[in-house]
């Protein structure tokens, strides 16, 4: 059953002109330029076919010869598309030699592709991980962002058609792609490599923040990331503190980890800050509590055949205790 992606990243995803013709970095300008040649070069092509067409219905004998003759053939069969295709070769090669060169001053992440989700880690120069995150990214204006792309079990594809091209993720490979974004907002995100039966659903979003403002929310998140024991473990709400409690006794531990407790799973998402993010199951829906309360109790019917088991045996004060616990993961 499909539903509505989350209101952020679906107006990420649309509007006029739509995203891949709107580039706000220069990485995805990069990519619309050599679009818009495409393009140009595409329209010059049907007209001069369209042309040829004409001239064989309807032209003198005279040009109908002519456009058969062999010159034309040999030269706009042959030489002439063999020519052009050289040339963008070229150009589309240079052009875009830039976006996966890693110059050292590059801000570094790695994303993982899963079934149908996307791991998030922030990384230092050397490539250790310093926090984790899960369908959202969060970057600085005006700095370029060197993504490292795996995936972790089918082919998956990357693209966040505003701020950078398209690349796949691929098991067992690393491939890396640059993002970069001008003005501060929020963009949408997308899997673009059909991966199963929930592909169209697994989407994500990149917040970009001006850079001071960047710095204040990972600094935030470090701390939070190393607190021992995490905020919400040492919440007074007694529904939170049950949330809590579900949270270990119903099995979420064994596939979550939240940073400070002992829930330390790798299975799925990390769940340290999920409260904070703007939306739930890679995009699909906004983050608030009614939407918590039903992803727990029953994702299999808002994202079928995704890894997450469907906990229709919760009663409904269980279900809200835990989705407050959720909530109060900042």
């Amino acid at each position: 059953m499909s539903q509505p992606i989350s209101s952020s990243l679906a107006e990420a995803l649309s509007g006029w002109p739509p995203p891949v013709l709107d580039p706000h970095g220069p990485f995805s300008n990069t990519v619309t330029t050599l679009a818009w040649v495409l393009i140009a070069l595409f329209t010059l092509i049907f007209v001069l076919v369209c042309a040829a067409l004409w001239v064989a219905l309807y032209g003198s004998d005279e040009l109908r010869a002519r456009l058969g003759g062999e010159g034309v053939v040999k030269w706009f069969g042959l030489i002439v598309p063999s020519g052009v295709l050289l040339v963008l070769l070229a150009w589309g090669t240079v052009m875009v030699a830039g976006m996966t060169t890693i110059q050292g001053d590059e801000l570094r992440m790695r994303v993982s592709g899963n079934i149908y989700w996307w791991r998030v880690s922030y990384l230092d120069a050397a490539g250790k991980e310093l926090h984790a995150d899960a369908n959202e990214l969060h970057i600085p204006v005006g700095r370029p962002v060197v993504v490292d792309m795996v995936s972790e079990d089918v082919i998956h594809s990357f693209w966040v058609p505003k701020l950078g091209g398209k690349m796949d993720m691929i098991p067992g490979r690393t491939n890396r792609l640059k993002l970069q974004a001008d003005q501060a907002g929020v963009y949408g995100g997308q899997c673009a490599e059909f991966c199963g039966g929930a592909h169209s659903l697994m989407g994500f979003v990149v917040v970009a923040h001006e850079p001071a403002e960047w710095q204040r929310w990972r600094d935030a998140r470090l701390a939070r990331q190393q607190a021992q024991p995490a905020p919400a473990a040492a919440a007074a709400h007694d529904e939170v503190q049950r949330g809590r409690q579900l949270f270990g006794e119903v099995g979420c531990a064994a596939c979550h980890r939240v940073a400070g407790t002992t829930a330390q799973g790798l299975s799925g998402p990390d769940l340290t800050h999920v409260g904070s993010r703007q939306s739930l199951g890679a995009g699909i829906l906004p983050n608030n509590r009614g939407t918590l309360i039903g992803w727990i109790g029953d994702s299999q019917s808002i994202k079928p055949n995704n890894r997450m088991p469907a906990y229709r045996s919760l009663q409904a004060a269980e279900l809200n205790a835990l989705a407050a616990y959720m909530e109060s993961l900042k």
